[in-house]
């Protein structure tokens, strides 16, 4: 597992529910229980604070971080869609996105594209998205916040020809290989969710360090889907979507290792002394 992409799982997941900031040496223990040295976490957290994600504080001779206004939105994106409630019905009307960004501008171009997928849009072609949520304030924001509103033209509009929505939905999303995704997923995790529940059962005893593991593992690798599944309404989903089936599983797994996995991170876990902000 890479290092940055685990510090966005552990602030989303632990750090942003106590207070978003946390000391590097706390970071650093929680991430040496995946097998990541020192020197790989600290580098990771370099690159963060490069990119815009991370903020730091120093107090004496210690370092704190915490995410910045920008990555704290990200977060707050992925813990929707992750830990989504039932959405009402879809209203039968698309979100569109379409921009012209000129060639000098490609690398804007570039990540307005990895925004637009990570949001859950799909290519309808090279340069207009569509998505069945209403997305448009999210989009906005990207495109205010990139400098690039003169490039892009944002609509709510209703489809009128010629593909059916479950067809237009084909064009713009590989299902199939979501469901894939998403089968291999419940045959890693269910095995590991019916033994410790199992193992619960029996009142055996489960090491907290163990449920952290667990836990984050399990967070970590169901944070992907936010990169391929564009949490399409139930009206556009094929018959057999195995999505359901996995989410169902995750908030089970999810609960049974939750208060052992907080335990642990509460041990570990260093704010900036109070006193000192």
């Amino acid at each position: 597992m890479k290092p940055q992409s685990m510090l966005f799982t552990i602030y989303g997941e632990y750090v942003r529910h106590y207070g978003s900031e946390i000391w590097v040496g706390s970071l650093t223990r929680l991430l040496g229980e995946f097998g990541l040295s020192e020197q790989a976490v600290r580098a990771a957290i370099s690159r963060m604070q490069k990119q815009g994600w991370l903020e730091s504080t120093k107090v004496g001779n210690r370092s704190y971080y915490s995410m910045s206004p920008r990555g704290q939105k990200r977060l707050d994106e992925a813990a929707a869609r992750i830990y989504k409630v039932e959405a009402e019905g879809w209203n039968g009307k698309w979100c569109i996105t379409s921009y012209n960004i000129p060639e000098s501008q490609r690398n804007l171009r570039d990540q307005l594209r990895k925004e637009l997928t990570f949001l859950g849009f799909g290519m309808l072609t090279t340069s207009t998205w569509i998505s069945p949520n209403d997305l448009t304030e999210r989009v906005k924001d990207i495109t205010l916040s990139y400098g690039i509103t003169e490039y892009v033209e944002v609509f709510m509009a209703e489809h009128v020809g010629w593909s059916e929505p479950k067809k237009l939905v084909e064009k713009c999303w590989n299902l199939d290989e979501m469901n894939r995704a998403y089968q291999e997923f419940i045959k890693l995790y269910e095995p590991e969710y019916e033994a410790l529940k199992k193992k619960m059962k029996q009142k055996k005893d489960v090491a907290d360090s163990d449920c952290f593991v667990a836990k984050t593992k399990l967070v970590h690798h169901y944070r992907k889907f936010l990169f391929i599944d564009p949490d399409l309404p139930e009206e556009l989903l094929p018959d057999l979507w195995l999505g359901k089936k996995a989410d169902l599983l995750f908030n089970r797994y999810y609960d049974l290792l939750n208060p052992g996995a907080i335990r642990f991170f509460e041990q570990i876990y260093e704010p900036v002394p109070v006193q000192d902000k």
